[in-house]
């Protein structure tokens, strides 16, 4: 399959995939070092982490899990999380949400992977905040 819609969305890169399913398929590679978002929640969407390559540490409701390839993590709705890589190693993971619609996220906050500094374009002071201000029209609540 052709990733044609790869973006770099808050320091991850992420290819996003076109599912008959109710739910939104994403394969992701976080650089060494990269936090992720701002602790959030979602109200409605089921989430999924499956960890192909490396390990992340998860944030998940005050308690921190450290997930290494292989295993898997699942976030309920309206569970408070953050994931990072604190490892000096690429990690590769496959994120599910469910049901379908918050890839509208990765579309519209990432910056195309083919752009020179698409990395750090996605880290900008201008991306965190217009994702501070527009998390919640993706059912993303941030609580910092």
């Amino acid at each position: 399959m052709k990733n044609y819609n790869t973006k770099w969305v808050l320091g991850h890169k992420v290819t996003s995939y076109n599912t008959s399913g109710d739910y939104d398929l994403m394969m992701a590679e976080t650089p060494p070092q990269v936090q992720g978002p701002p602790p959030h929640l979602h109200n409605n969407f089921k989430e999924s982490f499956l960890i192909i390559e490396g390990e992340m540490e998860f944030f998940i409701n005050g308690e921190v899990k450290n997930v290494k390839a292989g295993e898997s993590v699942d976030i309920p709705p309206k569970t408070l999380h953050t994931f990072g890589n604190k490892s000096n190693s690429p990690c590769k993971w496959v994120n599910i949400h469910s049901p379908k619609g918050f890839m509208d996220f990765f579309d519209k906050m990432g910056i195309p992977a083919k752009n020179e500094n698409a990395q750090l374009e996605s880290i900008t002071p201008e991306i965190i905040q217009k994702v501070i201000e527009t998390a919640e029209d993706f059912d993303m609540v941030i609580k910092v």
